[in-house]
């Protein structure tokens, strides 16, 4: 039986730009853009196999001393800047008179409040490419009623409300959930931001979450070091992951091929992604994920979640399938696989995948458990 789309996938076909599918996309800032009337720019909807619903994802393009259209919506927003310098002017329903603007460059990543109007500038004499990502199929599938979606008058004061210094970064770091979770409307450039250690994750990662915007749609920044790569993982849908530095892959296989897909026959449902500076991809939910470094330098990752434990505000649906957390062993209640857990056949192909381009082994011996 054909699926019956959602109030947001007919909205996709609405907006008059391509929709990407798949797991994965190597490169964001290669896709086909096409002139998008909304907006004033061009654009492609990404609309990945793990967003399930829950998020949503947009690539767009402003013209070289170009604007975008304003624009207002009922629905979270997350930008990160792919490439170009420019400006965001931004205000509350009815207060033109108090708009205020920051600048941004490539590596900026920051939130738009929920409903203020805001206008993406070009500074430069190139084209600038952002990254965007929203919650909006969750807001449009319960609300679906686009007018007030696009053209509510309503001032979310909590959110934003003129503040002078709104988007002047900050460095409030807390622990909170587990992970240390950095509370600031902007970040300069998440290509070079302090990341905090988090070696339950695997040897040698560093993860700091972020909260933006009084949002419940949040993030992370993950680093590891050449050679080595993190421990698997599941948790619900939605996540977006954005790859800012190095190459290597990831792996991903559904919960039903084991913990040791290999091992148990189930080889061929795992789904391997290559990635690159610029890839994206998005782990369905409950799937088993695992992220691994081949390149010459420590790899970056952006991260775009719901928050389900780092956050200040917490989405209980996201976070309902995560049990006893991503920190935790699955067999311990959590949703991670230790590394004496794994299947010993992930590090023989990452062995052998490292050798091929010349980078040395960094990870630690570890004994395998017998299960």
């Amino acid at each position: 039986m054909a699926k019956r789309p959602t109030s947001y996938e007919l909205w996709l076909q609405e907006e008059g730009i391509p929709v990407i599918d798949g797991y994965g996309i190597t490169d964001v800032t290669a896709l086909a853009r096409r002139p998008w009337k909304r907006t004033g720019g061009s654009g492609a909807y990404i609309d990945l196999k793990g967003m399930e619903g829950f998020t949503g994802m947009y690539v767009c393009e402003i013209p070289s001393g170009g604007a975008l259209q304003p624009e207002n919506h009922l629905y979270e927003e997350l930008i990160y800047i792919l490439r170009g310098v420019g400006a965001t002017e931004i205000w509350s329903p009815g207060e033109k008179t108090r708009k205020m603007h920051f600048e941004w460059q490539q590596g900026s990543l920051f939130a738009i409040p929920l409903n203020t109007r805001h206008r993406m500038i070009n500074g430069s004499r190139e084209p600038a490419i952002f990254l965007a990502v929203t919650s909006a199929p969750l807001m449009i599938d319960l609300l679906h009623n686009m007018p007030f979606v696009m053209g509510s008058d309503y001032k979310f004061a909590d959110r934003f409300d003129g503040e002078h210094d709104y988007f002047t970064p900050t460095n409030a770091r807390n622990e909170v959930g587990g992970f240390i979770n950095w509370e600031t409307n902007f970040i300069a450039d998440a290509r070079g931001a302090l990341v905090d250690p988090s070696e339950a994750k695997g040897y040698g990662v560093r993860i700091t979450s972020f909260d933006m915007g009084g949002s419940t749609l949040v993030g992370h920044i993950a680093e590891w070091p050449v050679g080595r790569y993190h421990k698997a993982h599941f948790h619900q849908g939605g996540a977006i992951l954005l790859i800012l530095r190095s190459e290597g892959y990831t792996l991903m296989w559904p919960p039903e091929a084991g913990i040791r897909p290999y091992q148990s026959g189930h080889a061929d449902q795992v789904v391997r992604v290559d990635w690159r500076e610029g890839s994206v991809f998005s782990p369905p939910s409950g799937w088993f994920h695992q992220h691994f470094n081949t390149g010459k330098e420590p790899a970056r990752q952006l991260a775009f979640r719901y928050s389900g434990q780092s956050g200040k505000y917490l989405l209980g649906c996201w976070r309902a399938i995560n049990k006893e957390g991503v920190r935790t062993g699955v067999r311990e209640g959590g949703t991670m696989i230790e590394y004496e857990d794994e299947d010993p056949q992930i590090r023989v192909d990452f062995e052998a995948s490292i050798r091929k381009v010349g980078v040395p082994m960094e990870m630690p011996r570890f004994e395998y458990a017998e299960l």
